[in-house]
């Protein structure tokens, strides 16, 4: 059976994907790994393609920050299928605010304890997630790794990505509140009402949106 990679996004693990149903595919979870203080995305993105044995014509998914992943894993790998979601392919994708926070890094001064705490606080920016679904988004971050989510922080702040030498499928929301559909250049699928979080809220969607692309009905 063929496979495909899912890797999540910062403060989330694989049950972000308990909505996304693709039949037919062998679901491979890329969990995070703890990084070294010195990788950078591409550093760190080869360690994963590395510890998952993610090889050429491999299909690989991303969300977020594993989106970004994807991208950097493409550049050293030559891939079936790239696809990410919510994300960004280019440094022109970045919202704005990310230049105000490389200028005024103040995750570097934030306790470690706090990372765990703030599911409550940016919920919002992720979606409508309710009921158990909010629980369960708030739970992911409070089990995050701090070291990892303080990493991260930085190291996608001073990302530089190379030019894409494969394509890669770019599924975005117009109602993502972290990277605005609106910066988004040459997006594959636009999901009318799509949160930052729709490969959960939106899992039906965006699993046939998926389908498609693997089955080469989008080109």
């Amino acid at each position: 059976m063929e496979q495909i990679f899912l890797i999540s996004g910062l403060g989330a693990d694989r049950r972000l994907f308990n909505k996304l149903d693709l039949p037919g595919y062998e679901i491979v979870y890329v969990d995070w790994i703890e990084p070294e203080p010195t990788d950078t995305i591409a550093t760190y993105a080869k360690k994963l393609a590395e510890h998952y044995h993610i090889e050429p014509h491999s299909n690989i998914l991303g969300v977020s920050l594993g989106g970004v992943m994807v991208v950097e894993i493409s550049s050293i790998i030559s891939l079936n299928k790239a696809i990410i979601v919510s994300s960004v392919k280019s440094a022109s994708e970045f919202p704005w605010y990310f230049k105000l926070f490389r200028n005024f890094p103040l995750y570097k001064v934030i306790p470690h304890g706090f990372y765990s705490s703030v599911g409550y606080i940016i919920k919002p920016l992720f979606g409508k997630m309710g009921g158990k679904s909010g629980l369960m988004f708030v739970d992911m971050i409070r089990h995050s790794s701090p070291v990892f989510m303080r990493w991260a922080m930085h190291a996608i702040l001073r990302w530089q990505p190379t030019p894409l030498n494969t394509k890669v499928y770019h599924i975005i929301g117009d109602k993502d509140l972290i990277f605005s559909c609106k910066r988004i250049k040459d997006a594959d699928y636009i999901v009318k009402k799509g949160s930052h979080d729709m490969v959960y809220t939106r899992g039906l969607q965006i699993s046939q949106i998926v389908q498609s692309i693997l089955k080469n009905e989008i080109a």
